[in-house]
């Protein structure tokens, strides 16, 4: 089985992507008159997101890096 290298920038551009949206949710969220409740929502949403898609599957790929590592 061949191995793929190891691209930390699709991490990068996965999180710049979440953080975009959120910034655009938050942008509309606030041209009403009550956006501190929205934008508190959106950005603990964005937060959740980013860590569940962007920091879970890089932390499982270092960690499996690390194991193949010492196994050699």
């Amino acid at each position: 089985m061949e191995k793929k290298p190891f691209s930390i920038g699709w991490y990068i551009i996965g999180s710049a992507i979440v953080w975009g949206v959120v910034m655009l949710a938050c942008a509309f969220a606030l041209k009403g008159t009550d956006g501190y409740m929205k934008i508190q929502l959106f950005l603990g949403m964005g937060a959740a997101v980013h860590l569940i898609v962007i920091w879970v599957p890089l932390a499982a790929q270092i960690r499996k890096r690390l194991i193949e590592k010492d196994d050699s």
